[in-house]
């Protein structure tokens, strides 16, 4: 792939990483509550940086710096839920929109929004039925969990992220893969053995072969199964979270032969007092880059089977933060390593003041180090992001 098509191929991703949910704590707002009718709640998020990426790249051999205003690795967002009891049935809903804030620079007036969580949940003492649109198991507690989560987040001329529409990729990439949002039927546990959680799903599977036109004889024969096992402990003035997670899907193809997408994600946080350690990593087959099976919508194929073998990926992420009074301060290093013929790796270094001014508005100051590499030639560059948050 030459480096035209390489910029060409990964144009898309800029516009496509554009969700995720916050982990920080914020109230949503009640707009109606009523025992007969249900309750109906909004919540949100806005957020701007100022950011400067400086960029040397043997990979287009072009060296320049560039200033740009606009969002984060999270989007904004607006999000509605619905609950309500129901004959001993807790139901409940979500739909929210995420948008970009990045016109004016391209596709103008064409702002982006997207649907990421359309759907509807059944409960009861047995556990919880999810149906419609959300978030993936499989690296889901990953990214969740991630220390840099609210921050700016790394970004690259490569894959089309410094003067992209879209969001940056945070460690998409370089420590995880992007759980993106799929139609599925979900079924969570309640809560068993002192902490434990399970979660089974049965995705809409991706096509991983390269027979993917209209009229294609690649099939896929049953959906994606995902899973995650958490744990959850607290003790005094700390907690202690685990995870594993699981994904597989077969794509059936007489002309390519079978691309068997397998991949396993774990990882654990711990806080105490104001520290907080994170460490996780996946590895697996044909689960690509950066959407796992589904970058084959992205065109790199040829990132998840290759010569008539299942391409290997892995990554891992560690991470420290503190906490003092209103200051976070976190340290956070990533890397992916995709095994194809042509080697894809990417690293990413991190360094984040946030200070929360109050508990709707956090300030934040960022400095990251991004290095991607396609074989033996390499793109470097440094970020400073200057930015706020506000949540509802």
């Amino acid at each position: 792939m030459n480096n035209q098509n390489i910029r060409l191929k990964l144009k898309p991703v800029a516009l496509a990483l554009t969700a995720l949910v916050s982990t920080t704590s914020y109230g949503a707002i009640t707009l109606f509550d009523d025992n007969d009718v249900g309750t109906v709640s909004v919540d949100a998020s806005f957020n701007t940086f100022y950011v400067n990426s400086s960029t040397d790249s043997e990979i287009s051999g072009i060296e320049r710096d560039q200033s740009r205003v606009k969002m984060g690795f999270l989007p904004n967002w607006l999000g509605m839920n619905f609950s309500k009891e129901i004959n001993g049935l807790k139901v409940g809903g979500r739909s929210s929109f995420w948008v970009s804030i990045n016109d004016s620079n391209s596709g103008i007036t064409s702002t982006g929004i997207d649907v990421r969580q359309f759907y509807a949940t059944v409960g009861a003492d047995w556990g919880e039925i999810l149906i419609g649109k959300d978030f993936t198991l499989f690296n889901r507690s990953n990214i969740f969990m991630d220390e840099m989560l609210q921050g700016y987040g790394n970004v690259n001329d490569t894959l089309g992220l410094i003067d992209g529409q879209g969001v940056s990729f945070g460690n998409i990439g370089s420590g995880y893969t992007y759980p993106f949002p799929t139609a599925q039927i979900t079924y969570r546990s309640p809560e068993f053995g002192g902490g434990f959680k399970l979660a089974v799903g049965l995705i809409d599977p991706s096509n991983t072969s390269s027979d993917d036109g209209p009229n294609r004889e690649s099939e896929e024969s049953r959906p994606r199964i995902e899973a995650e096992l958490t744990y959850t402990t607290k003790f005094d003035d700390g907690m202690f979270n685990a995870w594993v997670g699981f994904l597989n899907q077969t794509t059936e193809s007489d002309t390519q032969g079978d691309v068997d997408s397998n991949g396993v994600s774990y990882g654990a946080k711990i806080n105490m007092g104001g520290f907080a350690l994170h460490a996780s990593g996946f590895s697996g087959d044909a689960i690509g880059f950066l959407l796992g099976p589904t970058d084959n919508a992205l065109d790199l194929q040829g990132l998840l089977y290759e010569a008539g073998d299942e391409v290997e990926s892995s990554g891992y992420l560690v991470q420290g933060s503190y906490k003092t009074g209103s200051n976070r301060f976190v340290l956070s290093y990533g890397n992916t390593e995709v095994e194809t013929e042509t080697p894809w790796e990417m690293d990413a270094t991190q360094a984040a003041w946030f200070y929360n001014i109050n508990s709707n508005v956090t300030f934040v100051l960022e400095y990251s180090m991004n290095e991607i590499s396609i074989g033996d030639a390499t793109e470097d560059t440094d970020s400073i992001a200057i930015g706020g948050i506000v949540n509802f």
